[in-house]
């Protein structure tokens, strides 16, 4: 029987690669990645040099199909997304139920991932963490939702771009000002940033500058900053 593995990838330093990772990635006949350009990076850094195949939310479906004959001809496939762990707001769950389905082992290689990194880091102290990924881009669903997971009585983990991060920040502003959060920039990169405090404070010092760069994590806590815990 051959093995569909999960391989979780650096989210920005490559050191964060773990050794199981690198073994697994050089002892599988295919490589099936999100982005192979992204992937071949990665496998040159290793020197490893594999076949690799696209598969991402676009062609998910066929591409799993691709996959499955691979592993039903015996080869051992890994995949990768971007930056992350497949799955968490990344392409691969389709590909994992197809291989699942078709009777193979799917064998997790657990990795980096930006949600754990962030509240590892947060100091949330709230027992119930929701991963929510990126709400919509369209404004009143985005506030419609951010309003539905803040009465959630949880915490909640959202992804969101550099184009639309102040948008969201001054939603959750206007919503509840003193809910604390913890925003990540940029994690495990050169310029790497947390800033914790109030959602108006945070707020009021990203708004200082309007054009926003990087990639942002963002905790939202259950509790506003004076119901913590101290």
């Amino acid at each position: 029987m051959a093995t569909l593995y999960i391989i979780g990838t650096p989210i920005g330093n490559l050191g964060d690669l773990s050794l199981r990772a690198a073994e697994t990635l050089r002892s599988v006949a295919l490589v099936a990645c999100e982005d192979t350009r992204r992937t071949l990076k990665l496998l040159n850094h290793l020197e490893i040099r594999l076949p690799l195949l696209s598969c991402r939310s676009q062609n998910e479906g066929s591409a799993a199909a691709r996959v499955v004959a691979a592993l039903d001809q015996g080869k051992d496939v890994a995949y990768a997304s971007d930056a992350g762990t497949p799955g968490l707001s990344d392409p691969g769950t389709v590909l994992v139920r197809k291989a699942a389905e078709a009777g193979h082992q799917v064998i997790p290689i657990p990795g980096p991932s930006a949600f754990a990194s962030l509240v590892s880091v947060a100091g949330g102290l709230d027992k119930t963490v929701i991963f929510e990924g990126f709400l919509s881009p369209k404004p009143g669903k985005r506030r419609a939702r951010l309003r539905e997971l803040l009465d959630s009585g949880a915490a909640f983990v959202l992804y969101e771009s550099p184009y639309r991060i102040l948008k969201l920040l001054g939603d959750l502003t206007e919503f509840d000002g003193d809910r604390y959060i913890c925003l990540g920039r940029e994690m495990t990169k050169l310029h790497e940033e947390y800033l914790r405090g109030r959602a108006l404070e945070i707020f009021s010092v990203l708004g200082q500058n309007v054009e926003q760069k990087g990639e942002f994590s963002l905790y939202i806590s259950g509790k506003r900053l004076d119901q913590r815990v101290n």
